[in-house]
């Protein structure tokens, strides 16, 4: 028997702190919140930690302090099947925190600053990431990779060279001209109609997909919330519906689409069978607080499916 890729997931791990409010207040305001919980999060952390749920082999890499916060965020991650073996520490960063506030029906999200400070990849890691897989990471930690005298556009030319397919996740910031050399030749680029709406504009079908070509991208999807999410290939586009759940917590929801879409992917899924899983994934985090509501094994993301067949947007 074959053993399973691992899929690597390189970005963010923090503890996030939450707190409900009734309103969000404006500049010079003041409104009245309510602390509730805390749970380990992180965008890349929690897809990773999807990925893991639904039974992917999952390598998580961070830049973390030496504190007893980074000791719980890894040993959190351990738990839920991610390894961390790979972890890259400097003692001068801060806690990493982040402060999520639920307010009508949204979630406003405060990142504590940590520096923008290189990632450098020892030798035991970068060998790791020369194997074939997928990579999953955010547009900026793709700036921050250094291993093996290699960044930016030669470091992931060199992973590919090597079998490692590379998915991006752009979120609500999507990118830039002078993002361009880091999404070249990238198997998956995803974000959300927000982060879409910033890289495309208004550019219509025939655009994008010409823009695909050119950069060389295999795929681009932007999610479309509870209405499901769209996929260009470069030559069309694939539209698979979302499902009409009870929202408790959007938290997450993007990242647990990532994950199991990386999930489904490596699984040698069709796309539009990725989707499908991916959005079904999703749907069921939304009903669940934290960011981790959307950890859960195959078995109970395909019940999700099957009980919600009928509600789909």
């Amino acid at each position: 028997m074959v053993e399973a890729r691992a899929a690597f997931f390189i970005g963010d791990v923090a503890l996030d702190d939450y707190f409900t409010a009734e309103r969000w207040p404006g500049i010079a305001d003041k409104a009245t919140v309510r602390e509730v919980k805390s749970y380990v999060g992180g965008m890349i952390a929690n897809a990773a930690s999807v990925h893991a749920g639904l039974g992917g082999r999952t390598e998580f890499i961070s830049l973390l302090n030496d504190s007893p916060l980074s000791a719980r965020l890894c040993a959190a991650l351990e738990h839920l099947g991610v390894s961390t073996r790979h972890m890259l520490r400097d003692p001068s960063l801060a806690d990493s925190r982040n402060l999520i506030f639920l307010t009508g029906g949204e979630h406003v999200v405060l990142i504590i600053e940590m520096g923008n400070q290189p990632m450098h990849l020892p030798p035991e890691a970068l060998a790791a990431l020369r194997t074939p897989g997928y990579l999953y990471m955010s547009l900026g930690r793709t700036r921050r990779l250094r291993a093996g005298g290699l960044q930016g556009k030669v470091l992931f030319q060199d992973f590919r060279r090597h079998g490692r397919k590379l998915i991006l996740d752009l979120d609500v910031d999507g990118f830039a001209d002078g993002d361009l050399n880091y999404l070249h030749g990238a198997d998956v680029l995803i974000m959300n109609q927000i982060g879409f709406g910033h890289a495309f504009g208004d550019i219509d079908l025939a655009g994008v997909n010409a823009w695909m070509r050119r950069h060389k991208v295999g795929t681009v999807i932007r999610t479309l919330a509870a209405v499901g999410a769209e996929a260009f290939d470069g030559e069309g586009r694939i539209a698979v519906r979302g499902y009409k759940v009870p929202v408790v917590d959007v938290t997450g929801a993007g990242d647990t689409f990532g994950g199991a879409l990386t999930y489904a992917l490596g699984e040698g899924l069709e796309l539009s069978e990725a989707l499908e899983l991916a959005i079904a994934a999703a749907a069921r985090a939304v009903t669940i607080e934290g960011p981790q509501g959307g950890v859960a094994t195959l078995e109970t993301v395909e019940k999700f499916r099957a009980e919600f067949a009928g509600k789909r947007s």
